[in-house]
């Protein structure tokens, strides 16, 4: 998938509201997307197996499953870039939204803007998930890292990341030793439109830590610099 929208790029909006599901459609349509639509949670999983969107856009509150609900059963059956779209502002409803495998989430009402900025900078952040070195890291007994195979090995075990929690680790390890900061988290893992949405560096910095760390209340390879940013532990100068 290049920079540009390819008009291959499929669109499936799950959505009950029909003027809401036609606005989004058409501002997604007029910038090149192919765009299917699905009024209920069961007709969009159904839509999932036969359109085959390259991302979906997911409301909230659908009248017959719960949209936390059907995230979880997407998730069960395809890694598929979701974006919760949501009349909620509030903070919980956007972290659980993140934590069940949400890839972002806009709040209503947007502008078709705002919408359109959203759902390429997901797919862009998709296409560049596929970094990778030829570096095999071996941090240490625990943790070895193969960016060339995509793979992390925690004491012997493969460990499978997310796109968006890879390439987190990726720029962090490229930079071990160094501090990350906030903004620059944000702009190379989520892409500029993120620079004023820190919790997202949070919340995955913790993921990362549940999944690498052995003690993540303790870490020893993701460290925090206090109102600054991140650091990964460097590797190259153990003793």
């Amino acid at each position: 998938m290049s920079s540009a929208v390819s008009t291959n790029t499929k669109i499936l909006v799950i959505e009950d509201e029909e003027r809401m599901a036609r606005f989004v459609r058409l501002n997604l349509e007029q910038d090149g997307f192919q765009v299917n639509e699905a009024l209920t949670g069961r007709e969009g999983l159904d839509k999932l197996r036969t359109f085959m969107p390259d991302l979906v856009l997911l409301d909230v509150m659908l009248p017959d499953l719960d949209g936390f609900e059907l995230l979880k059963m997407i998730r069960e059956i395809d890694n598929v870039p979701v974006i919760m779209l949501t009349a909620k502002g509030e903070e919980e409803d956007k972290v659980r939204g993140l934590e069940l495998g949400a890839d972002d989430y806009v709040t209503k009402p947007f502008s078709p803007r705002e919408l359109v900025s959203r759902v390429k900078a997901v797919l862009r952040r998709l296409e560049s998930s596929s970094v990778s070195s030829d570096d095999v890291i071996q941090v240490d007994d625990r943790l070895k890292i193969d960016f060339n195979r995509r793979e992390i090995w925690v004491e012997g075990k493969l460990v499978k990341l997310r796109p968006t929690e890879y390439r987190l680790l990726y720029h962090l390890v490229q930079n071990a030793g160094w501090v990350l900061t906030y903004d620059q988290i944000l702009s190379r893992v989520w892409g500029y439109e993120y620079r004023d949405e820190p919790h997202y560096v949070r919340l995955y910095i913790n993921y990362l830590r549940q999944k690498l760390e052995k003690d993540p209340s303790n870490p020893k390879y993701i460290l925090t610099e206090r109102g600054v940013g991140y650091r990964f532990y460097d590797y190259r100068r153990k003793k």
